[in-house]
């Protein structure tokens, strides 16, 4: 910490960025995700980063923050923004990356493409998290348990227990999303035998949630212990056409502004340009002068 603040006030633009991210690591190792946050937010920072490697690393700090705060929108943008950034040679870096994107994005209802577990040099890697990436889009609540055990040792030592924990309820949404689209009407009773619960009250509460939070349409019936579907609406007279196409315009708006930010001008560029301008100007005023006055000569003669 004494460091970082030395090379502020000696304007070490590159030892700062080096010790923040260094600072970073060892809150993040410690699971001192707050105190990161707090120091991260209060850390004096460039606008313009001299060193792209240590960029990357802080878009994934960052990264890994917001995942664990549940902000699940921003981790998955500068998580996006580390990985695409960082240079092919950085193989680990770019798969630590990917592992947290791809929990990021089941966390948000999103499910990766079988092509980025395909990718060169990530089969291997991601072969864990491409099977808890099956057991989600399923909806199979065993097979969930079932990968989260085989790959626990995986998990624990990438560091994202924590996030596997919270999809749990993704994977029983998932199920009784499936489940909605397949029964216009059905008893919880089956519903909890089908997402493997252990009785038709735990179903209940787990539909009662789903509903309240827009995860199915459906109507809960208590008194006679059915779930029942609504008709589904024209897609195009809701917002989610809107929604998404603004999602696509923010996207590119975004990466617009990082690459002119990253675009990178020579120190006092301006200043250099403008005396030779101002230099120019003075050595023709001075021309002038003396052209001026050797008519003035040729006049007295």
């Amino acid at each position: 910490m004494a460091a970082h603040c030395t090379a502020g006030l000696r304007h070490d633009a590159v030892g700062q960025e080096t010790l923040l991210n260094l600072l970073l690591r060892n809150y993040l190792a410690y699971n001192l995700y707050d105190q990161a946050e707090k120091f991260r937010s209060k850390a004096q920072k460039a606008d313009t980063w001299r060193v792209p490697g240590q960029y990357c690393r802080y878009l994934y700090y960052l990264g890994t923050i917001r995942a664990i705060q549940l902000e699940y929108t921003e981790a998955k943008e500068v998580l996006q923004q580390a990985s695409r950034k960082a240079p092919t040679c950085a193989h680990g870096f770019r798969v630590a990356c990917n592992k947290w994107l791809i929990l990021v994005r089941l966390l948000l209802g999103e499910v990766p493409e079988r092509v980025e577990f395909s990718a060169p040099g990530m089969r291997t890697p991601l072969a864990p998290y491409f099977e808890l990436t099956c057991a989600v889009r399923s909806g199979d609540l065993a097979q969930f348990r079932v990968v989260s055990e085989k790959f626990a040792a995986a998990f624990r030592a990438d560091r994202t227990t924590n996030l596997i924990t919270r999809l749990q309820y993704n994977v029983i949404r998932t199920g009784l999303r499936r489940i909605n689209l397949a029964y216009s009407r059905i008893s919880l009773k089956d519903v909890a035998e089908k997402l493997a619960l252990p009785s038709a009250v735990d179903a209940e509460y787990i539909c009662a949630k789903a509903i309240r939070d827009g995860g199915i349409d459906a109507v809960l019936d208590h008194a006679g212990g059915f779930l029942a579907t609504r008709e589904l609406t024209d897609l195009y007279s809701t917002n989610e056409p809107q929604a998404a196409f603004h999602e696509r315009i923010a996207f590119c708006l975004n990466l617009h502004n990082e690459a002119v930010k990253a675009m990178r001008f020579e120190p006092d560029a301006h200043k250099r340009a403008l005396a030779a301008a101002n230099g120019g100007k003075e050595q023709m005023s001075v021309e002038e002068i003396a052209r001026a006055i050797e008519e003035e000569e040729e006049d007295d003669m």
